[in-house]
């Protein structure tokens, strides 16, 4: 029996050993990592730039007269193509937060409180007009579905640091104050890299994953019997058929028998302290998006690479005032609750944190009182990992509709995403019908000027 518990402990630690940082094909790193870890904060629907972290009082004082053509002539427009075109200003008042005195939307306090953290990019453009292309692009850097997703990409050149979670975990919440638009799985996808790259996606509200659990009367021990029992079929089978994703269903076949002891505990919020749930505003149980922030900070602590928290309803093609309102209700405390805690337990400047959206909002009005999908310019907050705090970078024009300045296109983000994780967009590459594919396609410059 003492033999049998040392071969246990022994396979272990061997799965822990090789489950290093730098376990993935990028061995050794391109250069030092400044972040070890990525948790996207990402807002899905395309917050209004105009509400939230970009003031134009130009555009606001010409609020209701015709849009410039000079401007808009030619160019791609979602649903105003066509439509008398009127400038809409921004609708909520801003202030200076911050030694660095970085200009915000008073409806972002929270968020105005660690402003000397965060690096607001104010001139993120995009290609993609329409929600799902422009998610797909966001998400895989390419239009067509098929790509892997960053996180994807993340694990396949890093590694996982454990070997009982998976290394890329997507969360989703729901909040109210505008149109539900769905997220689909493919946006967490491996695309052509073998699927055990693909992101997991937990439930924050239930059961974090279905059938965790053992059915009545079947033990853990018999449950271990049987997947070994399997895996050895499906060793068969690889030997006989050499196909590499054989070689995925074993891993995950195993990789669930240990989630069936880690994530319950994980996904238990109920000994967080009280003052801790209060500094998110969360809820256990309740899949809030403050409540998976928290969760993010959990996943984070154990581990786990590549967090991504896809909240919605920021859609807002009427009543943008009241709707931005109730949005910045949900996201702003937990937003900064969650860079104040990676903060005060030292793991900030290894976590990047990244808030934004798929698009922008247009200056111009869309009935009257709402905004229409904008590719030309939007803004991203970024914080920790190596990312310089308290600057900002870039600007729209002075209506806030076009990057003018330091424009920053989606595949400069996945380089610099990147470069802070150690590796070069450009030497990170995998050969698929004939070609070299990358996250960053054949474009995109590290962003130097945020680097810390």
């Amino acid at each position: 029996m003492a033999g049998l518990g040392r071969l246990a402990l022994g396979s272990l630690l061997a799965r822990r050993l090789t489950a290093a940082p730098t376990g993935g094909v990028i061995q050794p790193l391109h250069h030092p990592a400044k972040a070890k870890r990525v948790i996207f904060l990402y807002q899905a629907g395309g917050p209004s730039h105009l509400e939230t972290f970009d003031y134009k009082p130009k555009l606001a004082a010409i609020h209701g007269q015709p849009m410039p053509e000079s401007m808009t002539k030619g160019q791609q427009i979602a649903q105003l193509q066509g439509e008398k075109l009127v400038c809409f200003g921004p609708q909520h008042a801003f202030r200076r937060f911050g030694e660095s005195g970085q200009e915000m939307c008073e409806l972002f306090p929270e968020i105005g409180g660690v402003a000397d953290h965060i690096c607001i990019i104010r001139s993120m453009w995009t290609e993609q007009i329409n929600h799902d292309p422009a998610h797909t692009f966001l998400n895989t850097g390419h239009i067509i579905a098929g790509r892997p997703s960053m996180g994807s990409w993340a694990i396949y050149g890093l590694g996982a640091e454990v070997d009982d979670l998976p290394g890329f975990v997507v969360l989703a919440s729901a909040g109210k104050g505008g149109q539900m638009q769905p997220i689909a799985a493919r946006q967490w996808s491996a695309g052509l890299l073998p699927s055990r790259f693909q992101g997991v996606k937990f439930n924050s509200a239930g059961d974090p994953v279905l059938h965790l659990q053992n059915p009545p009367g079947l033990s853990a021990a018999a449950q271990q019997d049987s997947i070994r029992a399997i895996n050895a079929l499906n060793r068969l089978e690889h030997k006989a058929l050499g196909d590499p994703e054989i070689l995925t269903r074993i891993e995950q076949y195993e990789m669930a028998f240990r989630m069936q002891t880690s994530v319950p505990g994980l996904m238990d919020m109920s000994r967080e302290p009280q003052s801790t749930l209060d500094l998110y505003g969360a809820r256990p149980g309740d899949g809030s998006f403050a409540s998976n922030c928290l969760l993010a900070r959990r996943l984070a602590e154990s581990g786990v690479r590549f967090i991504q928290l896809y909240h919605r309803d920021w859609d807002h093609h009427g009543a943008v005032k009241q709707n931005v309102a109730i949005k910045a209700q949900e996201v702003d405390r937990p937003t900064a609750a969650l860079i104040r805690d990676l903060k005060q337990r030292g793991m900030l400047d290894e976590t990047l944190i990244v808030w934004g959206g798929e698009f922008g909002r247009t200056p111009m009005s869309q009935g009257g009182d709402g905004r229409d999908h904008h590719i030309k310019g939007f803004s991203f907050l970024l914080a920790g990992g190596g990312v310089r705090g308290g600057i900002s970078h870039g600007s729209t024009d002075e209506l806030g509709y076009a990057a003018v300045e330091k424009p920053v296109s989606v595949h400069d983000f996945h380089a610099t995403m990147l470069h802070l994780l150690g590796i070069d967009h450009q030497r990170f590459s995998v050969k698929f019908q004939g070609l070299d594919v990358r996250l960053t396609g054949i474009a995109g410059q590290v962003v130097k000027e945020i680097l810390g």
